[in-house]
């Protein structure tokens, strides 16, 4: 009697979920995103020369310079809003989610107006901060109420309490506003979105909060991997979900908070990116963070320079912009009936 050896199981290449692998969705990024970064540094009113940014001697060099500080603002901006968006998506099992929905727009602008009607500070690098310090303690806020009753902190609570805070601040903000003209004026600039007028002054001081966002975010992979499973699920694999929870909300306070106190509320970014991401890779969050990062950096570049352009000689606002440019994307995703199955 003969015996036929035993062989060893085949290992089958796990699925991406996506529509791209990951190495062909990540060149896709990276030729992206540097398209987006040339356009931004030689197009707008004035169009310069490659050569531009390199000679001192050129007469396009003060801009150049000058839009690659703004292209670096964007860039950040970009990356931390498509993380932050992936990561509140997760949060909250909620395909719809963004900064807005959970009141962190509403909380950065209403420490803004305090700032500027009450304490009477105007120049951007210091309200930056009580901006970043209101989607703080807003998004704390929205934390501490929905975790209160038998369930604690589920999405569905803290999407409900976002909404309800966000109205009472939006109220707040609305009746200072309209008791106010000069409040008012300096407002509305940061209120739509912009990254015109930012450097390197208003970038480095906001960018080691970013870099700590993106680096829990990364810690919260599994994290966010197991809150998509459900309380239930999660805990039966050994998962906490009370401090899951606590850690992703704090990478979602450092990267939107920092985000919105550096450009303004920008809700469109963090809703539409991580969409496109995951139909590219698939809903894990290995995969959809970089990915989210990369595209989230792009569309807001892109936005940039396209509003640059679009009205001469005014500019659109970038906030504006990105919405009209990333809507064609969001209606194309839903035309493809690829948002069911996020």
């Amino acid at each position: 009697m003969t015996t036929t050896p035993l062989r060893p199981p085949v290992r089958r290449p796990v699925a991406s979920g996506g529509r791209f692998g990951v190495s062909t969705a990540a060149l896709l990024a990276v030729v992206v995103l540097a398209v987006c970064v040339v356009l931004s540094v030689l197009v707008g009113s004035t169009s310069v020369s490659w050569t531009a940014l390199l000679d001192a001697e050129d007469p396009g060099h003060a801009v150049a310079g000058a839009r690659l500080a703004r292209t670096c603002v964007a860039l950040a901006v970009g990356a931390a809003l498509g993380v932050g968006g992936a990561c509140l998506q997760g949060l909250t099992r909620n395909p719809l989610a963004d900064p807005g929905i959970i009141g962190i727009n509403a909380g950065a602008s209403f420490a803004m107006i305090v700032a500027i009607t009450y304490l009477g500070i105007s120049d951007l690098s210091a309200y930056l901060w009580f901006a970043f310090v209101g989607a703080a303690v807003t998004l704390v806020l929205v934390q501490g109420i929905a975790s209160l009753g038998r369930d604690g902190a589920t999405p569905v609570k803290l999407v409900i309490t976002g909404a309800a805070v966000t109205a009472a601040l939006t109220s707040w903000i609305s009746g200072v506003l309209l008791t106010n003209r000069d409040t008012m004026e300096t407002f509305r600039f940061w209120q739509v979105g912009t990254v015109g007028g930012r450097g390197y002054d208003v970038l480095l001081p906001v960018l080691p909060v970013l870099v700590v966002g993106v680096l829990v975010a990364v810690v919260a992979v599994r994290a966010l991997d197991s809150l998509a499973l459900g309380d239930d699920l999660a805990s039966g694999l050994g998962r906490h979900p009370a401090r899951d929870r606590l850690l992703v909300g704090a990478a979602v306070v450092l990267l939107c908070g920092g985000a919105t106190a550096l450009a303004g509320p920008m809700v469109f970014v963090g809703l539409v990116v991580p969409h496109v991401a995951r139909t590219l890779v698939g809903p894990a969050h290995a995969r959809l963070l970089p990915l989210s990062a990369a595209y989230g950096a792009a569309l807001v570049v892109l936005a940039d320079t396209v509003g640059r352009v679009v009205l001469p000689p005014t500019e659109v606002q970038v906030g504006i912009m990105s919405a009209v440019v990333g809507v064609p994307v969001f209606v194309a995703l839903v035309r493809r009936s690829r948002l069911g199955s996020l």
